[in-house]
């Protein structure tokens, strides 16, 4: 499939995901699993956008641009799929819609350029994190989110059924790599370097264990606990930070 193929089917998945995607999300499922994730992602984010200007790559409805929103100096979103940037604008927020892999920005426009969930689903990864590394400003940083396949999430995805997201819509009908800490490695951008990482979802099996608060409080505190030790390579998402060099 060539690009515009791959742009056009993932715009059609997503649009239809976008119909129940906060179902179990953000006020729908306070302290959820997927809430956890939003939270130790935007927190990571954190750690290099606070008071700065933040671009979100594949922002989808908001939820994590949000949290981005309420400590960066700016929160940009850009997505492919008009239905979820219709929920994103509904908080308020600033997105527009663009692919990855050709942002509409003038180079060294943002702070730190982020992703999450979405670089696992681009064919010409290695375009689209060109592509963050260029909008971002010298001494910025590139977090990029990946599929990690040497994890519990990863054994589940692989081998598992797909995962129903819509009437007629399910995960085995877009495009889904896996890159293990090892191979992303080797997709760090030119003028880049790795100098951070964190690992989400290293001990939790599957979303299901923590919809009860017993598994919440159990295993929300153990990621809250790895994400960042040296387990964080185990993660089902593991995140790096890259360091745009001047």
């Amino acid at each position: 499939m060539d690009a515009s193929g791959s742009h056009d089917a993932n715009r059609r998945y997503y649009d239809a995901f976008a119909t129940g995607y906060e179902n179990q999300r953000g006020d729908n499922d306070p302290g959820g699993y997927h809430e956890l994730l939003d939270e130790l992602e935007s927190e990571f984010v954190r750690r290099f956008g606070a008071g700065r200007d933040v671009l979100e790559v594949g922002c989808g409805t908001g939820l994590v641009l949000g949290r981005i929103a309420g400590f960066a100096k700016s929160a940009t979103g850009v997505d492919l799929s008009p239905g979820m940037l219709e929920r994103a604008r509904s908080r308020g927020l600033e997105v527009r819609e663009a692919s990855a892999t050709s942002l509409p920005f003038d180079d060294q426009s943002f702070d730190v350029t982020c992703s999450f969930k979405v670089l696992a689903h681009v064919p010409e990864i290695e375009r689209a994190l060109a592509e963050m590394a260029r909008v971002t400003r010298p001494g910025g940083h590139v977090i990029a989110e990946f599929y990690n396949p040497c994890s519990l999430r990863g054994l589940v995805k692989r081998f598992g059924p797909s995962g129903r997201v819509a009437e007629g819509t399910h995960e085995g009908q877009v495009y889904t790599r896996f890159d293990s800490p090892r191979q992303v490695k080797k997709l760090v951008p030119e003028g880049c370097h790795l100098v951070a990482s964190r690992g989400v979802r290293i001990a939790t099996p599957t979303a299901h264990v923590m919809r009860n608060p017993l598994g919440r409080r159990l295993f929300g505190s153990a990621e809250r606990l790895l994400c960042d030790s040296p387990l964080r390579v185990f993660g089902g998402f593991y995140i790096v930070a890259l360091e745009r060099r001047g």
